[in-house]
C-alpha cells in the first residue's frame, strides 16, 4: 500500500463525550488521502469503544492504546513515530476540523516547501461547540517570528507539519510539559520557515477542567523556560522589546492572578493579530 499524504495524529483520554464528533469531522474531510493514527491514552471511561466502532468501518483509522495514561508528549510521539504520511496534522479528540482543512492545509503547504510547520484561525467553542471568538495568527515567516516571543504562532491543533523534520527533532519532550507545543514550534523552526492560513479551519472547545486552566501557572513558567532555551539555545533572538515583555510576565506571576490573566491574555489575543 503506498504511504498517504498525511497522518492525522489524535491522542484521546476519556473523552467519550466528545470523541465520535472528531472522528467524524476527519473522515468527513473532502481531502481523503490520510491514515488517521488514534491513540487511546489509557482511557478509563468508554473512549475506546467509540475508536473501535469507527476503526471497523473505515480502514483508514489506526489503532493504538498505551495501557496507562503517558500524557500528551509521550503519547504524540508515539502517533508520530510511526507515520507514514509526508505531512502529520494535529487533532484533538473534543475538536472539530472543517470539512476543507487538509484540503487547504495540504495545497499550502505543497506550494510552500520551505515552510515545515503552519496552521490557520481557529474558532473558540464552549462545551456545545457555539462559537464564542475566533483566534487569528500572523501569516508569514517574518512576522511569526517577530512575534513568537510574545504569545503561540499557532493554534496547536489546527498544526500541519512535515514528518521528517518532526521525526528529526525527536518529535515533543515531555520534560516541558504543558509547553511542550510551544518548545516544539521552537526547534522545527530552526529547519525551515513558519507560515498561517487565514482561513477557519478548525473549532476548539474549551473546557474549564481541562490542561488550559487547571495547570494555568506551571504552563506560564515553562514557557517562560522554554523561551529562555529558544533565546540561549536554541539559536533565537529576543529584541529589547520581547526582553522587556519577558521580564513583565515573569513579574505579573507575583501580584495577578494567574486565572484572570489567562482570561484576559486569550480575550487580546482573540480580538488582534
Amino acid at each position: 500500500m503506498n504511504n498517504p499524504m498525511i497522518s492525522v495524529v489524535m491522542p484521546a483520554y476519556n473523552t467519550e463525550r466528545y470523541a465520535g464528533e472528531a472522528i467524524r469531522s476527519i473522515l468527513g474531510q473532502t481531502f481523503r488521502d490520510f491514515e488517521f493514527i488514534i491513540i487511546n491514552d489509557g482511557s478509563t471511561d468508554g473512549t475506546g469503544e467509540i475508536i473501535d466502532a469507527y476503526a471497523a468501518s473505515d480502514p483508514r483509522i489506526v489503532c493504538m492504546e498505551n495501557e496507562v495514561n503517558l500524557g500528551l508528549p509521550c503519547t504524540l510521539n508515539r502517533g508520530i513515530e510511526c507515520a507514514r504520511g509526508k505531512y502529520i496534522c494535529r487533532m484533538d479528540a473534543d475538536d472539530y476540523s472543517y470539512p476543507d482543512r487538509f484540503a487547504k492545509q495540504v495545497a499550502f503547504m505543497e506550494s510552500h516547501p520551505d515552510v515545515v510547520i503552519s496552521g490557520g484561525t481557529m474558532e473558540v467553542c464552549n462545551r456545545d461547540m457555539k462559537t464564542i471568538c475566533r483566534r487569528i495568527y500572523n501569516l508569514g515567516d517574518v512576522e511569526i517570528r517577530r512575534k513568537i516571543f510574545r504569545y503561540s504562532p499557532f493554534c496547536h491543533p489546527t498544526t500541519i507539519y512535515r514528518t521528517q523534520e518532526a521525526q528529526a527533532i525527536g518529535g515533543y519532550r515531555d520534560e516541558v510539559f504543558p509547553a511542550e507545543d510551544i518548545d516544539f514550534y521552537y526547534r522545527i523552526g530552526r529547519l525551515g520557515s513558519f507560515g498561517n492560513l487565514p482561513d477557519v479551519l478548525h473549532k476548539m472547545r474549551v473546557n474549564p477542567s481541562g490542561i488550559s486552566y487547571s495547570n494555568i501557572r506551571k504552563s506560564e513558567i515553562l514557557t517562560l523556560y522554554v523561551r529562555l532555551k529558544a533565546a540561549f539555545e536554541y539559536g533565537y533572538t529576543m529584541t529589547r522589546a520581547d526582553k522587556i515583555y519577558f521580564a513583565a510576565q515573569a513579574a505579573s506571576m507575583l501580584f495577578m492572578p494567574a486565572r484572570f490573566k489567562y482570561w484576559l491574555f486569550a480575550l487580546c489575543r482573540s480580538v488582534m493579530r
